[in-house]
């Protein structure tokens, strides 16, 4: 549970008690340290990061540890989404002769950020991990730099700046404009959107959860009661909306990595 979360609780302030509503905000995605050690902070984001991790691995090793010809259902439940991503994803984007080397990091990546987003409606952990920028940032990161690589190792260093830069004479006058846009779209805009797109929706969800939330407590008083079930009514219909939403978003960031990636495998003419 979230600082603000846990204040509103724990002062049990209701309306007509004088008590003001305590509005969620960026305190929202403040939390204590668990421990502290030299100057690092190890927090809660970071410890469902790690459980995270350890969920998706854990999954897929008791998945596939001992695969057998007829699945049982753990081995029929990875495949189909393993698959899922595999065809659904990177082969329609990438074909399966250049996509198949991509698949594990593209499966990982869509079941991590998956995991990460699905803590948002979990109880006691209740908080989407990807509504913290520097997560989200980080496997932008990740794509950054392997698309950056693979546009350089396919078409050389000279071939490797057209590509980014949409090099094209026949363009005339304004191929120089648009050199400079394209470079400043592809280097700079391109990580920038893919890390805020799925950092953003899954911050704006996370709050919209604990408005509705706490306002039901809130609510809980007198002819309040009435909007306070209003209020329950919209938590329940927001946390079904986010599984949609949290699911969305990561076969979004996969998606996007992958047409990334097509782009930086693309002949440039």
């Amino acid at each position: 549970m979230s600082n603000a979360q846990t204040l509103a609780f724990e002062t049990d302030c209701h309306i007509f008690e004088g008590c003001g509503f305590p509005t969620p905000g960026l305190h929202s995605f403040l939390f204590e340290p668990i421990f502290t050690v030299g100057g690092f902070e190890f927090n809660k984001p970071m410890l469902l990061a790690l459980v995270s991790s350890v969920v998706v691995i854990g999954f897929f090793w008791a998945a596939f540890n001992k695969p057998k010809l007829i699945p049982g259902k753990l081995q029929m439940i990875g495949e189909a989404g393993y698959d899922f991503v595999r065809r659904g994803v990177v082969y329609e984007t990438l074909g399966k002769k250049e996509g198949e080397k991509y698949v594990p990091l593209m499966v990982s990546l869509f079941f991590f950020i998956w995991i990460m987003n699905i803590w948002s409606i979990v109880p006691l952990a209740q908080f989407p991990v990807t509504s913290v920028i520097a997560l989200p940032a980080g496997l932008a990161a990740i794509v950054y730099i392997l698309w950056v690589s693979v546009t350089f190792k396919r078409h050389g260093f000279i071939g490797g700046w057209k590509n980014i830069t949409g090099y094209d004479r026949s363009l005339g006058p304004v191929f120089p404009m648009v050199m400079f846009f394209e470079f400043l779209s592809n280097m700079i805009i391109r990580p920038f959107t893919h890390a805020v797109r799925l950092f953003a929706n899954m911050f704006a969800g996370h709050v919209l959860l604990v408005i509705f939330t706490i306002a039901s407590w809130y609510l809980l008083n007198g002819i309040g009661i009435a909007y306070a079930g209003v209020s329950f009514v919209m938590v329940i219909v927001m946390t079904i909306f986010e599984l949609f939403i949290q699911a969305l978003q990561a076969y979004v960031f996969i998606l996007l990595a992958s047409s990334y990636i097509q782009g930086a495998l693309a002949e440039h003419h």
